[in-house]
């Protein structure tokens, strides 16, 4: 038991935040029959209570607070100590409220994240065992400023981007390349939602690289190497992790030398497959539908301490994985038998030839479009492999499709967006590559 609760210390310091008991699992919540390796509720809350208008301005976390669960991760530790599982949920996740007093005529369902506003750690901890099936063994609990202090005390995190990620709304515009940033970027880092891919869905998966970032970031610099070491780097981060009364300092530094054993392919990432993620609940608005059965699958994997990755029922086969609606996408094709293809597909195939002018001879496929529409084109080119992509300014909502004479194979796809920005995926594939990051930028 004392191992289990240091692997949770560890985990919380990571995360940047504070560790409060939730108490002994419950019962009748999950099923614990057949329990294997220890589960931890990570949570993050959104609220500014005791922060000045000056900090919440340097953070960018102003606005008004729901004081519910902003970040919902449950990590799973293997019973033999070699792997480590994060899953990810999204907070809009639509699910049963475990039982607990509530107003006469109150939902007994909603968000998730509304759980802990309604019943505080202890209802948001048994929702999930509700939701999942799982033991939550431990509960861990951050807040905005310890996120920002852990990150600062370990010289930053390196995050890396192929493309401009600005998000006004959280305050972050971070570069193409590799980037070594302090706490407050960082915090606008895991906290955008309005970059592409939009949404939850791609902020968790971000939340998820910055883990395994610091996570990495230890053990390279030898931090977590020996019980010296891993003694110092706990003294270091101690005061910005509150334990609960059962883990001591022994424990923690025991924690940080097991996880310092962790290579990054022996961790693991993945957010909850979903089905729908604009599902209208009355009184609640757009909630997230999950996968039924691929959810379920996740959930079991982690009961019976099974790896996530390569498991095809929760990442099936078959078909390249898009994440926009293929109906959203309207076209004109130049070829009647692709259009039909494309068709069958999904996409949403209008009559008559493209309105653009065709291009020059040439044997690829020509997909001209507006790039205001620029976040459909990776479904399209995956459909059409080898097409050249034109953008085109104020060329409206339709693409056109000239089909070139060697590019009329349409390729199956299937409009899965958690298979694409959460699928499950080892700690080593989501580290940025071995290049140097730039300077240190607030």
């Amino acid at each position: 038991m004392r191992r289990l609760a240091v692997t949770t210390a560890l985990v919380a310091a990571l995360a940047g935040g504070t560790l409060t008991a939730a108490g002994p699992a419950s019962k009748g919540d999950a099923d614990t029959a057949a329990h294997h390796g220890t589960n931890i509720l990570v949570v993050g809350i959104d609220r500014r209570a005791g922060m000045s208008a000056d900090e919440q301005h340097r953070l960018h976390v102003g606005g008004k607070q729901c004081d519910c669960t902003d970040v919902m991760m449950v990590v799973h530790l293997a019973e033999d100590g070699r792997r480590m599982s994060v899953v990810s949920v999204l907070r809009d996740s639509y699910v049963e409220f475990a039982e607990h007093p509530h107003p006469p005529g109150a939902r007994t369902s909603g968000k998730i994240n509304e759980a802990f506003r309604r019943g505080g750690a202890d209802l948001a901890k048994r929702t999930v065992e509700r939701a999942t099936g799982l033991r939550i063994d431990h509960y861990l609990e951050t807040d905005f400023r310890g996120f920002v202090g852990v990150v600062d005390r370990l010289g930053g995190a390196t995050v890396c981007t192929d493309k401009l990620l600005r998000d006004n709304s959280a305050g972050l515009r971070l570069t193409p390349g590799t980037h070594l940033i302090d706490g407050k970027k960082a915090l606008r880092y895991v906290r955008a939602r309005h970059v592409n891919p939009p949404g939850d869905g791609g902020r968790v998966r971000r939340q998820q690289r910055l883990l395994a970032g610091l996570i990495g970031k230890l053990r390279e610099a030898g931090a977590l190497d020996g019980p010296v070491a891993t003694l110092r780097t706990v003294a270091a981060l101690r005061d910005l992790v509150r334990t609960d009364s059962a883990t001591s300092l022994a424990d923690l530094v025991a924690l940080g030398s097991a996880v310092g054993r962790l290579r990054p392919e022996q961790t693991e990432f993945a957010n909850v497959p979903v089905a729908d993620v604009d599902h209208f609940v009355p009184g609640a608005g757009s909630t997230v539908l999950w996968d039924r059965e691929r959810a379920a699958a996740l959930w079991s994997a982690l009961r019976e301490d099974r790896p996530l990755t390569g498991d095809p029922r929760i990442q099936p086969q078959g078909g390249t994985r898009v994440g926009v609606p293929l109906s959203a996408i309207h076209l004109r094709a130049s070829d009647d038998e692709v259009g039909f293809a494309l068709l069958r597909a999904g996409f949403t195939v209008l009559s008559g030839p493209p309105h653009h002018a065709p291009p020059p001879h040439t044997d690829r496929t020509v997909i001209y479009y507006d790039p205001v529409r620029a976040r459909y084109t990776p479904a399209l080119t995956a459909a059409l492999p080898g097409a050249r992509l034109v953008p085109v300014r104020g060329h409206g909502r339709v693409f056109d499709i000239h089909v070139g004479s060697g590019g009329r194979t349409v390729v199956p796809v299937i409009y899965d967006r958690s298979g694409v920005e959460g699928p499950p995926a080892t700690g080593d594939k989501l580290l940025c590559p071995t290049a140097a990051a730039t300077t240190l930028s607030p």
